[in-house]
């Protein structure tokens, strides 16, 4: 998750998994914003890596340009691509380190710490974040006692995204439980839309239907444990989360062109069949990034043509509050380390965050950035959500993988539930798989 892969709208506009750092950053040479005159880091340039591409490259840019207006300092900004650990590492062995990477996973920066690539956060940065965010996000942030990483960018990633019309047609609302949930969906199917349009090509996006599950289903605890492997994929509370999910994935009423369509359909393609010329589908699963596609590729903006109700409550749990996000770390091979420590410095700023939450397609888990900050009444209310839910967020469980289990395209999670996907009917077996996959990668 969140990763772009997951999080984000990426329409990737660079494909290469390794992007030389000095060399183009989509579509043109390195993204340098002009210097501001009298500043206090006048004439120094940092660079920064993350998975971000098109609209949300833009959207970055505006924070690094705001930056630079604030500071003097110059900035770059790369594109990695998914595979963020294998550029990364090139570019360090390479001697050619960027300063600072959004980093998209958990297990990504627990990586980096322990091959000992990261420098603490300053003391700043660290009190802004006690001051200003629930403690969970310094714990996901944190490796053992070294607070490392700074969530800038986090998802909602317990989002159903509809249709109004859909629903209207179908004379069903918005359900507040699972089993509702496939029940309406049934409705909305027999109305002449299928009722869920599954990005089954990327392999993220069923991760992230499988945690929602498993969080409402088996609670925080178990959840907890499970992400850190010290419960076994083969639990039964694994096997009854994959039990619940199969009788989606199995349902060919459900789900918009059954499991074979669901395998050929990517993310981006997933929101097209809800808000697209031609819908398909009446809804789509997925964090509330799903919205600033509707908005950027399709012209639906929320609350005109695009709603959302949060992932509906299963057989009795409470509802989750799933996130992903993207962490700021600096590293100590980079070549301006006083510059990147103000740079999280202004990262971790309510400040910082209103200049891409007024462009959209962003959450920022601070607590201090204003409501108005957001652009539309839907988005408010998601960063609401996401804030008021606190401690009891849970970070996407396959980000706290290694990055071999939970975070590479072909194998690992995403390969077993794809495959879960086009035959869902060996729960048991599938946990089986999943619990081997696992243990190598933790053990790793």
């Amino acid at each position: 998750m969140t990763t772009q892969r997951r999080t984000t709208t990426t329409l990737a506009c660079c494909t290469a998994l390794v992007l030389a750092l000095g060399a183009t950053a989509c579509g043109g040479g390195p993204v340098t914003t002009a210097g501001g005159g009298d500043k206090a880091l006048d004439g120094q340039t940092i660079t920064v890596a993350g998975v971000w591409s098109g609209t949300e490259q833009k959207n970055f840019q505006k924070v690094l340009d705001a930056f630079t207006e604030k500071t003097g300092a110059k900035t770059r900004f790369v594109s990695t691509g998914d595979n963020v650990s294998t550029v990364v590492g090139s570019k360090i062995e390479g001697g050619n380190a960027p300063d600072v990477v959004m980093v998209p996973q958990v297990g990504v920066l627990q990586q980096f710490a322990k091959n000992d690539w990261l420098e603490p956060l300053s003391r700043t940065t660290e009190e802004s974040v006690d001051t200003n965010y629930a403690s969970v996000w310094k714990k996901y942030g944190s490796v053992g006692d070294d607070f490392y990483g700074l969530y800038f960018k986090a998802a909602h990633k317990s989002t159903v995204w509809y249709s109004p019309d859909a629903l209207d047609q179908a004379g069903v609302k918005p359900p507040t439980t699972y089993a509702e949930m496939l029940k309406s969906g049934r409705t909305v199917s027999d109305s002449g839309l299928s009722a869920f349009s599954v990005a089954g090509e990327d392999g993220w996006t069923l991760t992230d239907w499988f945690e929602n599950i498993y969080l409402s289903q088996a609670g925080p605890e178990k959840y907890d444990q499970l992400a850190a492997h010290k419960i076994k994929w083969t639990d039964p509370t694994v096997v009854k989360a994959l039990t619940t999910l199969g009788k989606l994935f199995s349902d060919k009423q459900l789900i918009n062109g059954g499991q074979k369509g669901a395998l050929s359909t990517d993310f981006p393609g997933s929101v097209e069949k809800v808000f697209g010329p031609e819908p398909e589908a009446g809804m789509v699963y997925e964090g509330d990034f799903v919205a600033g596609i509707a908005k950027d590729q399709f012209g639906k903006k929320p609350g005109e043509g695009v709603s959302f109700f949060p992932f509906p409550a299963v057989e009795g749990g409470e509802a989750p509050v799933v996130s992903g996000g993207d962490a700021a770390v600096v590293l100590k091979d980079g070549k301006n380390q006083k510059a990147a420590m103000k740079f999280l410095e202004y990262l971790a700023s309510p400040e910082s965050a209103a200049v891409w939450a007024g462009a959209g397609g962003f959450l920022s888990p601070n607590k201090k950035v204003e409501p108005a900050a957001y652009g539309d009444d839907t988005t408010r209310k998601i960063a609401k959500s996401l804030t008021d839910a606190g401690d009891s967020v849970r970070f996407d469980m396959s980000d706290q993988a290694p990055a071999s289990f939970g975070g590479t395209k072909g194998t690992g999670e995403w390969k077993i539930l794809q495959d879960f996907l086009r035959d869902p009917s060996n729960p048991r077996a599938t946990a089986s798989r999943l619990e081997d996959a696992a243990a190598k990668s933790y053990e790793g």
